[in-house]
C-alpha cells in the first residue's frame, strides 16, 4: 500500500485548484502529493461565471467579461451598469490546461486513473479505496459525494438549481455583447422559480441557459423545449447550436463542514462551498482554497477548518422561503435589485456587508415571508 503526505480525491475544480495552490507554494515542497480521479479533464465540460471587483487571479482564463447586465421581470426591467464589477466567464478548457501544466512540473504531485469507492478516517491517517488498489495519506482532501447525506434529511430544505444551455451561432448579428441577461424572468414560470440566462460572447454567438430553482429536475425535452419557445420570441430562427451543457447544483445550507473529521475534509460541492442561496461555486472554491492552504501549514484537525457564520443563517432563510413559496421567487429577486445598489447585492453575496447593510437588504424583499420563515426557523432550532 503506498502512503503519501495528501491525497486529493477529484480532479474537478476544487480539488485541481487546490493541488494548484500546493503546487506553486514552497511549504509543500517536500510534501508527497497524490490526485486521484476517474478521468484527467480536459474538455469545455464546464462554463464558470462570477463578478469580480477589478482586476483577478484567473484575469488571464477569462473567456468573454460584460460591463453591464440586464435584469429582467414583468415588475421590473433595468439594464445595470457593472462600475468598478466586472461579469467574468471562464470555460473549463483552459482552466484545466493551465493548472495541469503547472501540477505536471512538480515531481512530489502523482497522479492515478482510476475510481475511488470508499474512503475512511483511522488513528493512522485516512485510507482511500480505490477500483486498483488501497491508498493511505496524513491527510486527505475529498470532493466525492459518496453518501448525499444532505438528501437524507429533513431539517434544511434542499433545492435544486437545474439548468440546460446551448451555444449558438447566428447568421446575423443579433447579440449586444456587452450586456449579459443575469436574470429574465418573463418566461412562464409554471408554479416554480424559472428564468433565462443569456451570456452573448459577440455579435452573433451566445450561451442560453434555461434555470430552474426548484426541487425537481426537468426532462430534456422540457428545457429544450423552452429555450427553442425563447428563442422563437426574441426573432432568432437563423441559429446553428454549437454545444450543449447541462448541470444539477444543490442549493442548501445543510451543514457539510459537520461531515468532516480530523484527516478527511470535504472540498468543493461536497464541502458546502456552493454558496447556497445563489448556487455559484468557482469564485467561494477560490476563496476556499486560500483559507485551506493557510490552515494546511498551522492546524491538524480537519473538524476545525469550518466556521459558521450569520450568512450561513441568511441563506437558510433565503432557501426556507424559496421551498415554501417557490413561485413567488421572481417577485423577490425582483425587489432585490430594485430596491438595492448592484454593487451592495454583489457585497452582501459576497458575504462582505456590515449586519446594518445586511438588514437593509432582507428588509428590501417581500418582509413577511421572511419573518414567517425566521420565526419557524427559530422554533425548529428550539426543538
Amino acid at each position: 500500500m503506498q502512503k503519501y503526505d495528501y491525497i486529493i480525491n477529484g480532479s474537478g475544480a476544487s480539488g485541481l485548484m487546490l493541488a494548484y495552490r500546493m503546487a506553486k507554494d514552497s511549504f509543500f515542497d517536500t510534501a508527497s502529493i497524490l490526485i486521484i480521479d476517474k478521468e484527467k479533464k480536459t474538455s469545455n465540460d464546464r462554463t464558470w461565471c462570477f463578478w469580480e471587483n477589478g482586476k483577478g487571479e484567473w484575469d488571464d482564463l477569462v473567456y468573454k467579461s460584460w460591463s453591464k447586465i440586464l435584469f429582467e421581470s414583468y415588475s421590473y426591467k433595468n439594464t445595470i451598469p457593472l462600475q468598478s464589477y466586472t461579469y467574468k466567464m471562464i470555460r473549463s478548457s483552459k482552466f484545466y490546461k493551465k493548472l495541469w501544466s503547472f501540477i505536471e512540473t512538480k515531481k512530489n504531485i502523482s497522479f492515478i486513473k482510476t475510481t475511488v469507492l470508499s474512503v475512511t478516517d483511522t488513528l493512522d491517517g485516512a485510507f482511500v479505496e480505490t477500483s486498483i488498489g488501497r491508498y493511505h495519506s496524513e491527510k486527505l482532501l475529498n470532493s466525492i459525494d459518496f453518501d448525499q447525506n444532505f438528501t437524507h434529511q429533513e431539517e434544511y430544505p434542499v433545492l435544486l438549481q437545474h439548468f440546460t444551455g446551448w451555444f449558438i451561432e447566428t447568421k446575423k448579428n443579433h447579440f449586444d455583447d456587452s450586456v449579459a441577461t443575469f436574470m429574465d424572468f418573463t418566461v412562464d414560470q409554471k408554479t416554480n422559480t424559472r428564468f433565462m440566462y443569456v451570456l452573448p460572447v459577440s455579435a452573433n454567438k451566445a450561451l442560453f441557459e434555461y434555470t430552474l430553482f426548484s426541487k425537481d429536475v426537468l426532462t430534456t425535452k422540457e428545457y429544450e423545449r423552452e429555450l427553442q419557445k425563447y428563442l422563437e420570441l426574441k426573432s432568432i430562427t437563423d441559429y446553428t447550436i454549437i454545444e450543449k451543457e447541462k448541470g444539477v447544483i444543490p442549493m442548501t445550507s445543510f451543514k457539510f463542514w459537520q461531515e468532516n473529521s480530523k484527516n478527511i475534509l470535504n472540498i468543493g460541492t461536497v464541502g458546502g462551498w456552493t454558496k447556497a442561496s445563489t448556487g455559484y461555486t468557482f469564485k467561494n472554491t477560490s476563496k476556499k482554497t486560500i483559507q485551506l492552504i493557510a490552515f494546511l501549514k498551522t492546524e491538524n484537525d480537519f473538524t476545525n477548518f469550518r466556521k459558521k457564520t450569520r450568512f450561513w443563517f441568511y441563506d437558510l432563510l433565503m432557501l426556507d422561503v424559496l421551498a415554501n413559496y417557490n413561485h413567488l421567487g421572481s417577485k423577490l429577486f425582483s425587489k432585490l435589485f430594485q430596491r438595492n445598489s448592484l454593487k451592495n447585492v454583489f457585497r452582501f453575496l459576497d458575504e462582505e456587508t456590515s449586519f446594518i447593510e445586511d438588514l437593509r437588504i432582507m428588509l428590501s424583499m417581500p418582509p413577511l415571508r421572511f419573518i414567517i420563515a425566521l420565526f419557524r426557523r427559530v422554533l425548529k432550532l428550539k426543538n
